[in-house]
C-alpha cells in the first residue's frame, strides 16, 4: 500500500483553511491527528480523499510548506469587517469558476464579432454620484416607477438582473459554490464582486443574502463595472469604507436605487420613523437600512439619529427567522447568468465547445440536466 510523506503543517493548514477541526473529520479520517503530528503517513488514496473533503487541490498537500493564498482580484472589503483576512475555499473557488466563465465568454463574444462595451470604464471616482447613477439608470432602463408597481423584492431583483443582462453584463447569483448545496457562501465574508472586462463584464451576487441586500450589492458592483475596476466588495449602505472607491460606489448605488430627489418627494416627516422606513422600503424595493441612509442624506436624520435607528433596525432584522432558500430564482440560468448560459449551451450544441467543458462551467454532469437547461432558455426544442 503506497503511503505518502506530507508536511504535517500543510495538512493542518488545509484543514484550518476549510474551517474544520480534527473532531469534524474524525469519522472519515480517524488517524488525522496522528498525520498532523507526523506519527503516521496517509495512503495516496487517503490523501486524495482528504483534499476533496477540505476543498483543496490535492497538489497543495505535497508542497514543502503551506502556501500563501490571496484573492486573484483586488480585495476592497474594509479592514473593520469581522471576517478574517484569509479567503475561504468557497470564496476562492467561486472567483476561479467565474474567471473561467468570463474567459470563455470573452472568446465567444470575440468570435461572434461583438464590439467592446463603451460603458465599461467610462466613469471616474471624481464624477458626481448623482450624474453617474443617472447614466447607469438610463442605460439599464431602471426606473423607480416600475419598481413601485412590482409586488415583491424578488420581482424587482429579477427585473434588475434582466436589465443588466440585456446590456451585456453577466450577472450570476448563487448562495453556494457551483451547485454544491453543502458549500454555502457566507454574506458576512463577501456580498459580491465585480470583474471588469469590455467584452464580458461580470457581476457575482451572494445569493445567501437577503433579496433587498442583493439589490444594493448589484447596484454597487455595477458602479465598479462603470469604473472598469474588478473587486471583491462588502457592499452595505451604511458602511463607511476606508477606500475612496468603495465610498463612491456606495454613493452611486444609493442614488441609483433611491434617487434623493424622489425620496424627498415621497418622505413624510410627520410619520412615525419605523412605519415610514417600512413603507419606503416597499416602495423602492430596497432594504430598510438603505432607506435610513437616504433619509439621513436628505436631512431627515442627524448622524447620531441615523446610527441609533440603524442599531435598532439591525437588531430587528436579525431577529427575523431566515428562509430556507438562498437564491432569489432557483434555476441554473440564474446562477450562471442567462446570457452566459444561452451562449454556452448554443456553442456546445453546435460542437464548438466540449460537453465536458460546458458541464464543468455549469456545475453539473448529467446530459438530461443540460438539455432541460437548453429548453428552459429556448435554445433547444
Amino acid at each position: 500500500m503506497l503511503r505518502v510523506t506530507l508536511n504535517p503543517e500543510v495538512l493542518r493548514w488545509a484543514r484550518e483553511r476549510a474551517g474544520r477541526t480534527v473532531q469534524d473529520l474524525a469519522a472519515p479520517f480517524p488517524k488525522l491527528d496522528r498525520w498532523e503530528r507526523g506519527e503516521e503517513r496517509p495512503t495516496l488514496k487517503q490523501a486524495e480523499r482528504f483534499a476533496k473533503a477540505v476543498h483543496a487541490p490535492v497538489g497543495y498537500l505535497f508542497l514543502p510548506e503551506p502556501p500563501v493564498e490571496s484573492l486573484p482580484i483586488p480585495d476592497f472589503r474594509t479592514a473593520g469587517n469581522v471576517h478574517s483576512g484569509h479567503p475561504t475555499p468557497e470564496l476562492l473557488d467561486t472567483i476561479y469558476i467565474c474567471q473561467q466563465r468570463q474567459e470563455w465568454y470573452r472568446d465567444f463574444a470575440r468570435s461572434m464579432g461583438e464590439g467592446a462595451l463603451a460603458f465599461v470604464g467610462s466613469a471616474h471616482v471624481r464624477n458626481a454620484a448623482v450624474s453617474t447613477a443617472a447614466t447607469i439608470r438610463h442605460a439599464l432602463g431602471f426606473e423607480v416607477e416600475e419598481r413601485h408597481r412590482m409586488p415583491t423584492w424578488t420581482d424587482a431583483l429579477r427585473r434588475f438582473i434582466e436589465q443588466a443582462d440585456a446590456l451585456g453584463i453577466l450577472v450570476m447569483c448563487s448562495g453556494v459554490v457551483l451547485n454544491n448545496n453543502r458549500r454555502h457562501l457566507d454574506p458576512e465574508e463577501f456580498r459580491g464582486f465585480a470583474m471588469a472586462d469590455d467584452l464580458a463584464p461580470l457581476v457575482f451576487i451572494n445569493g445567501a443574502d437577503t433579496k433587498a441586500a442583493q439589490m444594493f450589492t448589484l447596484a454597487h458592483e455595477l458602479a465598479h463595472i462603470w469604473l472598469g475596476q474588478s473587486a471583491v466588495s462588502d457592499a452595505q449602505a451604511l458602511l463607511l469604507p476606508e477606500l475612496e472607491v468603495e465610498r463612491w460606489c456606495n454613493r452611486v448605488a444609493a442614488e441609483l436605487l433611491v434617487p434623493l430627489a424622489v425620496l424627498r418627494e415621497e418622505y413624510d416627516e410627520a410619520a412615525e420613523l419605523g412605519d415610514e422606513v417600512g413603507r419606503l422600503a416597499r416602495c423602492f424595493k430596497v432594504s430598510s437600512l438603505v432607506i435610513l441612509r437616504r433619509i439621513h442624506d436628505a436631512g431627515g436624520l442627524t448622524r447620531e439619529g441615523l446610527w441609533e435607528a440603524y442599531k435598532q433596525e439591525l437588531a430587528r432584522l436579525r431577529a427575523i427567522p431566515k428562509g430556507s432558500g438562498g437564491d432569489f430564482y432557483l434555476t441554473q440560468a440564474a446562477r450562471v447568468s442567462k446570457r452566459f448560459a444561452r451562449a454556452l449551451v448554443g456553442s456546445t450544441l453546435e460542437g464548438q465547445t466540449l460537453h465536458r467543458d460546458a458541464f464543468r462551467m455549469l456545475g453539473f454532469s448529467k446530459l438530461q440536466t443540460f438539455h432541460d437547461l437548453g429548453r428552459s432558455l429556448g435554445v433547444m426544442i
